[in-house]
């Protein structure tokens, strides 16, 4: 009897365990269940919560802690600010695009201390303040930036965030697709670690006032589908100041004219760096189309004649002008000599006609001044 006691006792506790360590089990599981916020998709096995296409105002709070790759992309959110991202400190790989996102303030991602890459991509960045990509201990590796900014004007905030910003760890940068016609001096002075810039699919009409200055690291330069003519030897200077870098330079309208001779004989010279140096072909004038860059260097002397050949015309042109002069000069002396005696005459009457006019001047002057003649005058009149 005292064993079936025992038997009934201990069959009881073990039921009791298993009930306990289910409602824990599941209760655990809500758990982190619950802590993935509404409308987002989360997979801790993954490390990874994905917010896509849910028209968010703002960055979701309640993230889980474990979250490494958070996808926050296709919503509503307008502004970024330090309170966006807060207890995420273990977050490499952060994507932002197609937001719509207008401000970045400074420190928006100073919580964010082991982030590596940025993807604000396909934004309306128009105002940009200046500590906007500050990380905390310069981890920050990519930052893409394509199709983000709003206007030519968010290129002055740009300027000044990626100088005040800590960026000195950057190894990627992607402005392309932002329809930028020109770049500040020294806008990338501070990206000293920096190994790739895309700068494809704008607008850049040149490359001067130090642009390319303090990448001396660059590996890889992409100015390809931009509206570049030709490179000026300033230019040209810019580019071998990236003596490490791989060129992109297809897909421009290049202008073959005489001006595009030094960078044609510089492409000639740099053909190892340059990719797919054999597509760049001239666009204008209509006789140069697809005529190959490299081919162009052969057309010097052809310049160098043309030029003279200006040269010698505006020569003989001078000469011819000076002989016209010379012989109309020649004629009007020639009149003058025939009308000699009229012109002679004329210039005694006139003579004559001024002393008459002097004369009657200086008899009133003298009139004037002496009171006597002045009476005896008025005595006459009377």
């Amino acid at each position: 009897m005292l064993d079936l006691a025992r038997r009934v006792l201990l069959s009881s506790s073990s039921s009791s365990v298993v009930v306990f360590f289910f409602f824990f089990s599941s209760a655990l599981l809500c758990s982190v269940r619950a802590s993935c916020p509404p409308r987002c998709e989360c997979s801790e096995a993954a490390h990874t919560v994905k917010c896509v296409s849910k028209e968010l105002r703002g960055v979701p709070t309640g993230i889980p802690g474990y979250t490494r790759n958070l996808f926050v992309t296709g919503n509503q959110i307008g502004r970024l600010g330090p309170e966006s991202f807060r207890g995420l400190e273990n977050v490499t790989n952060l994507s932002l695009s197609n937001n719509r996102i207008s401000e970045v303030e400074s420190h928006t991602f100073a919580g964010l201390r082991s982030l590596r890459s940025l993807d604000l991509s396909n934004n309306q960045l128009a105002v940009i303040h200046p500590e906007a990509f500050t990380v905390p201990n310069q981890t920050l590796r990519e930052l893409n930036l394509s199709r983000a900014l709003y206007n030519h004007s968010s290129v002055m905030d740009l300027a000044t965030s990626l100088r005040w910003s800590s960026l000195g760890s950057l190894q990627g940068l992607d402005l392309s697709h932002n329809g930028l016609i020109y770049l500040p001096s020294h806008i990338f002075s501070h990206l000293s670690s920096l190994r790739r810039l895309q700068l494809s699919n704008n607008s850049l009409v040149a490359i001067h006032n130090a642009t390319l200055s303090g990448l001396e690291r660059l590996e890889e330069l992409d100015l390809s589908l931009n509206a570049l003519k030709t490179f000026p030897e300033e230019g040209l200077r810019e580019l071998d100041s990236l003596p490490g870098a791989a060129l992109l330079l297809g897909e421009n309208p290049f202008t073959c004219t005489c001006g595009i001779e030094p960078f044609a004989l510089w492409l000639n010279r740099s053909q190892e760096r340059i990719r797919n140096v054999d597509s760049l072909v001239c666009s204008f004038p209509a006789s140069m189309r697809n005529t190959s860059m490299l081919a162009v260097g052969t057309l010097t002397l052809g310049c160098h004649q043309r030029g003279a050949g200006a040269d010698l015309a505006l020569q003989t042109s001078y000469v011819f002008l000076g002989i016209v002069l010379g012989f109309i000069g020649l004629i009007f002396l020639f009149v003058l000599y025939l009308n000699r005696k009229g012109i002679k005459k004329r210039i005694n009457d006139l003579r004559d006609a001024c002393r008459e006019v002097w004369e009657g001047y200086h008899y009133r002057f003298e009139i004037d001044s002496d009171p006597r003649l002045s009476q005896i005058s008025t005595g006459a009149d009377a």
